[in-house]
């Protein structure tokens, strides 16, 4: 190796380590910094972990107390975070329970406390306030709820709110379009062909499949 080599080497470390002497200590602290984003990140999603545990067995304390008809379950369902999913479906349930001891109400309010931004959640929400407002004479405001409904179950409900309108017509338009949108198995489309029938409309036979 010739000696220029050496030097040029020699040289090349002293900067190397002039650098380092010049910006250890910033190198140090970006370090630090990266570490600490790590554990950072570690905790967070240690603390988003917990945090879901934690709802969990608040929703299942809510749903053991509405099953046990607990004073305590509407409270128990309000503790849970508003919008999220456990609320959602502990509301859900707690509506039904509201609607079997006929206090429909009390399952209308809770219903209606109900935010969530999944959309199948909102439609299910929706199509049990539209039928506890069917039974509650107030299918005008039913009506308002499903009208660009476009799933069987909820054509079906503007069925229901058309006939308690005494809107026969439209009711039947309703229900043939709701059995045309069902599956042929379902065990739903003998209750379906019964309401058609009854509003004079005759149940279409589903097509054989080849």
């Amino acid at each position: 190796m010739a000696i220029d080599d050496l030097l040029d080497e020699h040289e090349q470390s002293e900067r190397v380590l002039q650098w380092l002497r010049n910006n250890g200590a910033g190198l140090i602290g970006g370090i630090a910094l990266g570490l600490a984003a790590i554990g950072g990140w570690k905790w967070w999603e240690h603390r988003g972990v917990q945090q879901n545990l934690d709802m969990a067995t608040q929703y299942q304390a809510a749903i053991d107390a509405i099953e046990g008809k607990d004073k305590t379950a509407e409270a128990k369902v309000k503790a849970l975070a508003d919008g999220s999913s456990y609320h959602a479906m502990a509301a859900l349930e707690l509506a039904r329970s509201q609607v079997d001891a006929k206090q429909n109400a009390a399952a209308l309010a809770t219903l209606r406390g109900i935010h969530s931004n999944d959309p199948a959640i909102m439609q299910v929400v929706n199509l049990r306030v539209a039928r506890l407002l069917i039974d509650s004479k107030q299918a005008d405001a039913a009506l308002k709820l499903v009208a660009d409904a476009n799933t069987p179950s909820g054509i079906e409900v503007r069925g229901d709110a058309h006939l308690a309108l005494g809107q026969k017509e439209q009711a039947r338009t309703a229900y043939s379009e709701a059995l045309a949108k069902l599956d042929v198995a379902s065990p739903h489309r003998r209750l379906l062909e019964l309401k058609l029938t009854e509003v004079g409309g005759t149940p279409a036979k589903p097509e054989a499949k080849s």
